[in-house]
């Protein structure tokens, strides 16, 4: 029997993106669904949360994200260039206005209704923090999204349209992630138990096996 397991994710998460390339392969290894589901960065969901932890929050969390990258032998270039998410990285203030960043959430909830939900993390997220490109220079994200089946200029056309149905996928999503008990990601979420962090993926396969779950033939 298949089973099914939630992935809650932020696309500008680098623990998220540690997590990656292990979530693609336990989708690969194991006869299991794996539904992914777009929330917004802290940045978005809480803006002042920089604010409340400090500017020495962030430089641990770049230090700790490199020496994390090593020591699992991740080609990680270090934070996406341009950041998604507009922010004063001395006051650590951030906007309202965040033209990046819905755009990339929510080209991940159409990219999960075309049952392609995982492709796209996984494309865009090489992109985002292993390329060291301007991932919004020329063609590049085009033709991340035409490589794993998904029509960029569609998604772009339908982007307004869809605004509010793709922001309400969203916050349907941040309050499933609440109710299994936990805000963070990258998160699975498995028969309502949260396992939360890049560290815990193995313990959520642990799980899915006392229910069993299968290698894939």
């Amino acid at each position: 029997m298949t089973l099914s397991v939630d992935l809650f994710w932020s696309v500008r998460s680098p623990y998220s993106f540690l997590a990656l390339d292990r979530i693609v392969k336990m989708s690969e290894d194991y006869d299991l669904d794996v539904n992914v589901r777009q929330v917004y960065p802290i940045a978005v969901r809480d803006p002042d949360f920089f604010a409340k932890v400090g500017p020495a929050w962030m430089r641990y969390l770049e230090l700790d994200v490199l020496r994390q990258a090593d020591y699992l032998d991740i080609k990680c270039t270090g934070w996406p260039t341009p950041d998604p998410i507009i922010q004063n990285m001395d006051t650590l203030e951030i906007p309202k206005e965040q033209p990046l960043i819905y755009r990339a959430v929510h080209f991940g909830v159409e990219a999960a209704r075309q049952g392609k939900g995982l492709a796209y993390i996984h494309a865009l997220g090489h992109l985002f923090f292993s390329s060291g490109a301007d991932w919004t220079e020329g063609d590049r994200l085009a033709n991340a999204m035409d490589a794993i089946g998904l029509d960029h200029s569609v998604l772009e056309t339908n982007f307004e349209m869809d605004f509010d149905k793709n922001h309400g996928a969203v916050e349907v999503n941040q309050q499933a992630l609440e109710k299994a008990g936990h805000w963070g990601v990258p998160n699975l979420v498995f028969n309502g138990e949260p396992f939360f962090g890049q560290d815990r993926l193995d313990v959520c396969i642990w799980r899915m096996k006392q229910h069993g779950l299968q290698q894939r033939n």
